[in-house]
């Protein structure tokens, strides 16, 4: 009954988005507003569908109900209720499903939040998004059906993957990086239904850009939880390897900053129109690829938590899209002709332009490192590495290259510069990369890379602080004179802009942690009897013995280790192994002490407890917890910078007198006004 019950449901989704998509885009076409309505109500429908069947497979979850084959994979009487709810996205089946309902919710918010402006408009982007949702739909009722029946129905089943039930992070890393990836899909539709009408105007970039940035923020968040979850569960003492799924991740966030920071050169110079939507759709072309190499199970990953018989079917909607998309490009795109042009090289276009194109050949060098192997396989029947040596090799300078264009972006004005004025701005805080620069060196750090890292960070550090600084005293002034200048798209354009600067500060609180922890960590391993020490960077370590137990859904054997720490703080640490029921592979725990200035991290590798031996790893990673820690900056920034504006109009004291017949202002988000 479940199970029937499950699938009517995604057969509902289906028909609702099909449904949906046909009339949404020939409405579109025709420019007609009949079809919308029913288009809004193909939504609610899709959106009640897909949140009726995950509602029903996590009742199944819990209840144990093994007669449907998706609990049987994962589901386990043994596994607390916690883990139970979120194995629904533990394989494949579920996480599909799980994705149809993130899918619906942007759906619906998108919907409903722009249900009054431009309906045709909205005809096109949502039945775009509807056809996309097909997909997925068709995903689940066919090749990803979770709800087969079984027969004979067995007493109990595996629990879901060990490696998912070994840390709290996982029960928010994967929704973070879905709500990432499947956010991509707003502004897919949007661009989409932009080049199929030929336009793309100032005011309908507001909703574009504020839909690709909360999708931008959700995969940061992602990404940036993924990298600690390697690092608390795995042992292996690391954050990020250029895994293939890893990459996955990487690409379309490379990809959404450039198309954020593209924007502003189409809004203040009506430049980049073609080439701003080209990162839009391939942000979205991303998101789907990355999908498929998590999901196909063709990358050997510790991220790839299935195999699966559905590769060719995501490989037919890739190549789809990649068609559609570069049909509309090369049809449509001679309609969004660019009316300025770059009229100095040390203006701020440039350097947003020339950082577009540093995130661009990024992109390009990790995916070629990603896919390689198997196009090497494919083509020559060997199936080659490529490793960490390579992606570093390239990808480190493209990092440094966008830190320095942070700092000088900034300080560039749109259009002909004042280059007196520019080389001012610019001493400042270059005296004070410098200085930033001596001072490491001083302190014995070494490493061209780590240094100019450190000096470019101090660089750009102070000319954000400036920048952020900039609005509030121009605010200040203006009241001192006596003027109110509530403009609203001025407003909203500062808003936006201090938004953004907080975000950059989030971004170099990363790349510091990212390099001091990469170029000055120090490890150590042995075999230590009961009783033996060993060292690490002022920390010394003594073997106690092992202990044991049982939780719930797991036992664990523990080292007791005993770590006096440089200041004479003793401590006592724990690394550990779990064992589940039925998994032949224990599932490794690390201890890890951790501080603004550095963690001490200490994982079991192996033990015996006849001899009373126990084999640690041991590494101290300065800095590296920042690198988690800046999560609430880019949350606060990215909240900042997309959160909409309330209507005002602008007023003058009488000491600054508001112009006759001057026209009212447009509010930046506003849609409908701002196409008149």
């Amino acid at each position: 009954m479940t199970g029937t019950l499950g699938n009517g449901l995604v057969l509902g989704a289906l028909v609702c988005a099909a449904f949906g998509a046909l009339v949404g885009l020939t409405s579109g076409l025709r420019r007609s507003e009949a079809g919308f309505p029913w288009v809004m109500r193909a939504v609610v429908g899709f959106f009640a569908c897909m949140a009726g069947a995950n509602l029903t497979m996590v009742y199944a979850l819990v209840t144990d109900d093994f007669s449907i084959r998706y609990v049987t994979q994962v589901g386990s009487r043994a596994t607390p209720l916690l883990f139970k709810i979120v194995s629904l996205w533990s394989a494949l089946e579920g996480s599909i499903l799980f994705w149809g309902l993130i899918m619906g919710s942007f759906l619906l918010a998108f919907a409903l939040v722009h249900r009054k402006e431009h309906q045709r408009y909205m005809s096109l982007a949502l039945g775009t998004m509807l056809a996309v949702g097909v997909f997925f739909a068709f995903l689940i009722a066919g090749p990803a059906n979770p709800w087969g029946a079984v027969s004979p129905v067995p007493a109990d089943g595996p629990g879901p993957n060990p490696l998912l039930q070994n840390h709290i992070l996982m029960v928010i890393h994967p929704p973070m990086l879905y709500l990432g990836y499947v956010g991509m899909t707003v502004p897919f539709g949007v661009a989409v239904a932009g080049l199929l009408r030929g336009e793309i105007g100032d005011a309908w970039m507001a909703p574009l850009r504020r839909w690709t940035l909360l999708a931008w923020m959700f995969l940061s968040i992602g990404i940036i939880l993924g990298s600690w979850w390697a690092y608390a569960v795995l042992g292996w003492g690391g954050y990020w390897a250029w895994d293939p799924v890893e990459n996955a991740s990487f690409l379309p966030w490379l990809t959404a900053t450039a198309f954020i920071h593209s924007t502003m050169v189409q809004e203040r110079k009506q430049m980049l129109r073609l080439w701003t939507m080209s990162l839009a759709l391939a942000s979205f072309i991303l998101t789907i690829l990355g999908t498929f190499m998590t999901r196909s199970g063709i990358f050997n990953s510790v991220h790839s938590f299935t195999q699966s018989d559905i590769g060719p079917t995501f490989l037919v909607f890739i190549a789809v899209l990649l068609v559609i998309s570069i049909a509309l490009l090369a049809t449509r795109g001679h309609l969004l002709v660019a009316q300025g042009r770059i009229s100095s090289w040390m203006s701020r276009e440039t350097s947003i332009l020339v950082n577009n194109l540093v995130f661009v050949a990024i992109t390009f060098t990790v995916l070629l490192g990603t896919v390689y192997p198997l196009i090497s396989e494919a083509v020559r029947g060997v199936r080659v590495s490529v490793g960490e040596p390579y992606f570093n090799k390239m990808a480190v300078p493209g990092g440094i290259a966008v830190l320095f264009l942070m700092g000088v972006g900034p300080m560039l004005p749109w259009g002909t510069p004042d280059k007196a004025a520019v080389r001012r701005q610019f001493l400042i805080p270059a005296g004070v990369g410098l200085a930033v620069t001596a001072l490491c060196y001083g302190l014995g750090l070494r490493g061209v890379y780590p240094l100019l890292t450190f000096g470019l960070a101090g660089f750009v550090t102070l000319i954000t602080l400036r920048e952020l600084v900039a609005p509030v005293r121009v605010r200040m002034t203006e009241r001192k004179e006596g003027l109110v200048t509530a403009v609203v798209q001025s407003a909203s354009k500062a808003r936006r802009r201090f938004g953004g600067y907080v975000v950059h500060l989030g971004i170099v609180v990363i790349i510091v942690a990212v390099a001091a922890s990469s170029a000055y960590v120090t490890h150590t391993s042995g075999t230590l009897r009961m009783g033996q020490t060993m060292t690490l960077s002022g920390y010394q370590l003594k073997f106690l013995g092992m202990t044991s137990g049982e939780e719930p859904h797991r036992a664990f054997t523990a080292a007791r280790v005993e770590v006096t720490a440089p200041g004479g703080k003793v401590e006592e640490f724990l690394p550990r192994m779990n064992y589940y029921e039925r998994s032949t592979d224990p599932v490794g725990t690390p201890a890890v002490r951790e501080s603004p200035k550095e963690d001490l991290y200490v994982s079991l590798m192996a033990y015996s407890q006849e001899a009373g031996t126990a084999s640690l790893n041991v590494w101290v990673f300065p800095l590296v917890g920042w690198i988690w820690w800046s999560i609430p900056i880019l949350v606060l920034g990215s909240l900042i910078a997309m959160w909409p504006s309330r209507r005002r109009v602008a007023v003058a004291t009488a000491s600054a007198p508001a112009a006759a017949g001057a026209a009212p202002p447009v509010a930046d988000g506003d849609m409908n006004r701002g196409a008149a």
